[in-house]
């Protein structure tokens, strides 16, 4: 796949939408004791992001409570996240993780990492915006000092969300390749910086001529060189620049592959990326994932979630359309 394929959402803007009725409908599931959790999904799941936002308007000036409010009031564990979830325009929603990645006990990396390696420069800049906005803190800042070393200093590149864009320089991809090589045999810090900045910098469509050179070069795909050189989160980030670089929805189907069988369901990376991915590829993902791992996505998510988790979760990944 070259990054300019076609790629698909799940979730499409709902027609007939009216704001009004699903803002009373909500607040009609959300009195009493209990809670209307099929009815929550009904509307939730079945509305594109922006029109969630105006039903969120519309509730608070029909009932002048947030909705996300009243949801976290009356909901509980993994079906509360994926119901607030929705509820966030996608910078907020990658602003609120990244948060949550460096301001609970202790950093959540593989956070970071799905996040920066994925995102455009345009959605960069506003989960900048975002996060200023929600948590009256500078990302940046944020970030370097709550990591440390090669893995910092490739985050902190990645955040100043500044890749080129269409470029390409054939005669340039054979140079950056040998600094590439270079840099996975002689491993000293100037190397690896040379190496980050690379991988940070250069245009998407650049880099593939790149990596083709590097394996005519080394006889060795870049994955398995940096997997031999380095190690811990900077060998992590590296390859998960490279896999977006190469087809993003594959690098996703392989994160939750591994968040649903290697992690033993890592309920936050599986909640992240559907939702992350819902209006951009999860369609997608869900294709990777089948033509990679045997299984479908419906199925693992079948067989490791349960209630209105599992129901929230299989309505993101949009029906059982060929059970991809």
């Amino acid at each position: 796949m070259f990054c300019g394929d076609y790629v698909q959402g799940t979730i499409f803007p709902a027609p007939n939408f009216d704001p009004i009725m699903d803002a009373q409908m909500l607040g009609g599931a959300l009195q009493g004791f209990g809670c209307d959790k099929d009815m929550l999904i009904n509307i939730l799941t079945q509305r594109c992001n922006s029109q969630r936002l105006m039903i969120a308007e519309a509730y608070q000036s029909m009932y002048g409570r947030g909705l996300i409010e009243d949801l976290k009031e009356k909901l509980s564990d993994h079906f509360k996240d994926v119901m607030v979830g929705l509820l966030y325009s996608p910078p907020s929603y990658d602003a609120h993780e990244l948060w949550h990645a460096m301001k609970g006990v202790g950093t959540k990396e593989n956070c970071l990492i799905d996040i920066l390696a994925s995102r455009t420069n345009g959605e960069i800049f506003q989960m900048r915006e975002a996060y200023c906005m929600q948590y009256n803190s500078n990302l940046q800042e944020d970030i370097y000092s709550e990591t440390s070393g090669h893995f910092r200093d490739t985050l902190m590149n990645l955040v100043q969300g500044s890749r080129e864009e269409g470029y390409t320089d054939p005669a340039m991809a054979a140079q950056d390749a040998m600094v590439l090589w270079e840099a996975c045999q002689r491993k000293t810090g100037e190397h690896k910086t040379m190496l980050q900045m690379i991988l940070c910098n250069k245009s998407y469509q650049q880099l593939w001529l790149v990596f083709q050179e590097f394996q005519n070069i080394s006889g060795q795909d870049i994955v398995d060189a940096i997997n031999e050189c380095y190690d811990g989160y900077f060998q992590e980030l590296l390859v998960a620049i490279v896999l977006c670089v190469r087809d993003k929805p594959a690098y996703f189907a392989y994160r939750l592959y591994s968040a649903i069988h290697d992690f033993g369901f890592h309920n936050k990376t599986v909640i992240r990326t559907v939702i992350a991915r819902s209006e951009i590829d999860l369609m997608t993902i869900r294709k990777r994932y089948k033509e990679r791992y045997g299984k479908s996505l419906f199925h693992d998510i079948k067989n490791f979630a349960s209630g209105h988790y599992e129901r929230a979760l299989l309505a993101i990944c949009a029906g059982d359309a060929g059970d991809y």
